[in-house]
């Protein structure tokens, strides 16, 4: 437990972060389901829109320190995959 006054305003700011960072990791994953909605669906078009909609969303959460670097790089690199696959048939 907390003892003194730094310590316990840095668990109110913890709690304060941690709060913004789930509504951003729920946010990225909307956007991921939307983007395979599409594929699953075989819109071509809408995959292509939904793409560049995650692609953005992943790589600001990746600025905001939600996501690691590479986790979202990683993400967006099986995404692109996906998308080449749906495309091209």
């Amino acid at each position: 437990m907390a003892n003194n006054a730094g310590a316990k305003k840095a668990i109110r700011k913890i709690e304060a972060r941690t709060e913004v960072n789930k509504a951003r990791r729920t946010r990225v994953r909307t956007f991921l389901r939307k983007f395979q909605e599409a594929v699953t669906a075989g819109d071509a078009t809408a995959a292509k829109t939904a793409f560049v909609e995650a692609q953005s969303e992943l790589m600001r959460a990746v600025s905001k320190g939600v996501v690691h670097k590479n986790t979202g790089s990683r993400k967006v690199s099986r995404l692109a995959a996906q998308l080449k696959k749906i495309s091209a048939a």
